[in-house]
């Protein structure tokens, strides 16, 4: 990309290359404590603590799970009460039709709960992580290329608040980073 391109486009953030994991994790809590809020970091294995070094809290995906798990259990009782007790009383070998023959759901509430939670799993997911995103500036660098294979990045947003263009790359270099790369929109 010639510089005339990146004059046409504005600047989305620093993509900037460590050694190791080790140095990455490192480098991660540095970030964390400088203050910025925009930013991640890309490996090509999972790196243990890294979401602590990264100062992320518990995902508000298990709370997602839990209200549509118990949604499909509430759904699923709810049908079967209402059709098997109330609306259409279904009498199997003189068995009462009320809440003692409870056993008899657990099967289709069990399947159900499983099912609400998994389609809760999958549409909290896309929408806590702003799926489907069809192109990300990121595809465009060449560093980013080597993240799942054997390259340690952390990526710096420039929508981030505290992100000024010169003092972030110096802070980059400061705290260990090999190879900067700019990345523009």
């Amino acid at each position: 990309m010639s510089a005339s391109d990146n004059n046409d486009k504005s600047l989305f953030g620093y993509v900037a290359e460590f050694d190791s994991a080790s140095d990455l994790y490192h480098a991660a809590e540095k970030v964390r404590d400088s203050g910025f809020r925009k930013w991640d970091v890309h490996t090509p294995h999972p790196v243990h603590g890294i979401d602590h070094a990264m100062g992320l809290g518990k995902s508000w995906l298990s709370a997602v799970v839990l209200v549509g798990g118990i949604t499909g259990s509430l759904t699923a009782l709810f049908l079967q009460f209402f059709t098997q007790v109330s609306l259409y009383p279904t009498v199997v070998q003189n068995k009462p039709t009320n809440l003692f023959t409870l056993p008899a759901f657990f099967p289709v509430t069990f399947e159900l709960t499983i099912l609400f939670a998994g389609f809760a799993t999958v549409f909290g997911l896309f929408t806590f992580i702003l799926l489907p995103m069809w192109h990300h500036p990121l595809f465009e660098s060449q560093l980013f290329k080597k993240f799942s294979d054997d390259g340690y990045l952390l990526v710096i947003e420039s929508r981030d608040p505290k992100f000024k263009k010169e003092r972030t790359q110096e802070f980059l270099e400061e705290i260990g980073a090999g190879e900067i790369e700019a990345v523009y929109a």
